[in-house]
């Protein structure tokens, strides 16, 4: 089983839903790079469960434990090797499964692969496996905000019907129903709210998309053939639990266009190359090209239902299963500091690979302004 994701910054996830935690060794982290404990745990504490009626009921704190890898509040470059321990695990409200295959997860494929499942909670492939990811993004974004002036924004665009049809500018969360929910705009996140609460009610659930938007992107960033700026964040999103599909850019809608108005026209605004445009998603060639790096996720509703479901046992009979257990009815709103945490750890690993074809250390002395808007290691 493949469990490591990354070429230089490079971490590994380990545990399961119900095993005693789960973990994270994160290798590749330059020396001398300042560690904001209370940041990382910001960041588990958006994704934590039990945060409002429309999430899972499982409580957990998902506070994290360091082990490795800093010394006076800044990493060594030795691996850095986190511990969330599990605390509200209850493994009972899984026996009914088994010895059944529950439609759409991975039970069966999993048993099928390997001749032996962990039926609680899923195992290994619960989502909350995602924990180390989130932790590894959260160590990469401070990476980021060390040496660039890129940010990362997801918000949550779509549930089920309901639709928010524009960029937001502010991306604060100003209402209960917008923090619950992880869209900027309170109206639509209200009727967001409302429809997963209908579905949770009703025994059933809903998918959505989650639309990721990096600023302060500067051109040059990916490799033109197999590290592709835009084919690392397509397979890091699509190894998100329940994700669906991803769109780069203008993504499936360009079928609908012609070439001439599909084109990214380029401007030349002071010193700088720019596009009128953004259709490419900032992205052309595999490369960043200066604009705003733009792409959607799609998820698909939860696969368990709170309510009765014909399925086959691991013999193949006919059975009916009970709707039971503690799942989100909409696992979108929890999944968006994780799309943003995958897209830190690819944005951290490629910026490495072009640092080590061009200045030696990344926290040197005569570095100049770490606020520049251009990297200091860039040509």
């Amino acid at each position: 089983m493949l469990n490591t994701e990354g070429r230089i910054f490079r971490f590994t996830t380990f545990g399961e839903s119900h095993g005693e935690g789960i973990g994270v060794v994160i290798d590749g982290v330059p020396a001398g790079l300042a560690l904001d404990l209370a940041f990382i745990q910001e960041e588990l504490d958006r994704r934590k469960p039990g945060t409002s009626r429309i999430t899972t009921q499982r409580k957990e704190s998902d506070t994290f434990q360091l082990l490795s890898g800093h010394f006076e509040g800044k990493t060594t470059g030795t691996p850095l090797g986190f511990w969330v321990p599990n605390e509200n695990a209850r493994s009972k409200d899984y026996d009914h499964i088994a010895r059944a295959f529950r439609p759409s997860h991975a039970d069966y494929t999993f048993n099928a692969k390997f001749g032996f499942r962990d039926y609680r909670g899923g195992g290994r492939s619960s989502a909350r496996e995602t924990i180390g990811r989130v932790i590894a993004g959260a160590v990469a974004k401070l990476l980021l905000s060390a040496i660039s002036s890129i940010q990362i924004n997801a918000w949550v665009q779509q549930i089920h019907s309901i639709k928010l049809d524009h960029t937001p500018t502010d991306f604060a969360l100003s209402t209960e129903e917008s923090m619950a929910v992880r869209c900027p705009d309170a109206e639509v996140a209200s009727a967001m709210y409302e429809r997963i609460d209908e579905a949770r009610r009703a025994g059933d659930s809903v998918g959505g998309i989650i639309a990721c938007q990096v600023s302060g992107m500067f051109p040059g960033l990916g490799e033109p053939v197999y590290d592709k700026l835009d084919a690392r964040l397509a397979s890091a999103m699509m190894g998100i639990n329940a994700v669906k599909g991803v769109e780069i850019g203008s993504g499936f809608s360009a079928v609908d266009m012609f070439g001439s108005e599909h084109n990214d026209t380029f401007v030349k605004e002071g010193d700088h190359i720019r596009t009128l445009t953004n259709y490419s998603g900032g992205i052309q060639g595999g490369i960043s090209n200066g604009e705003n790096v733009t792409f959607r996720v799609a998820f698909k509703p939860t696969a368990t239902l709170m309510r009765p479901v014909d399925t086959l046992d691991e013999a193949g009979n006919p059975i009916v299963l009970p709707g039971k257990g503690r799942h989100d009815p909409c696992v979108v709103p929890r999944a968006v500091p994780i799309v943003e945490a995958m897209c830190a750890t690819v944005l951290v690993d490629l910026l490495l690979i072009h640092r080590a074809k061009t200045f030696p250390s990344l926290f040197a002395s005569d570095k100049g302004n770490q606020n520049n808007d251009t990297p200091y290691f860039l040509p």
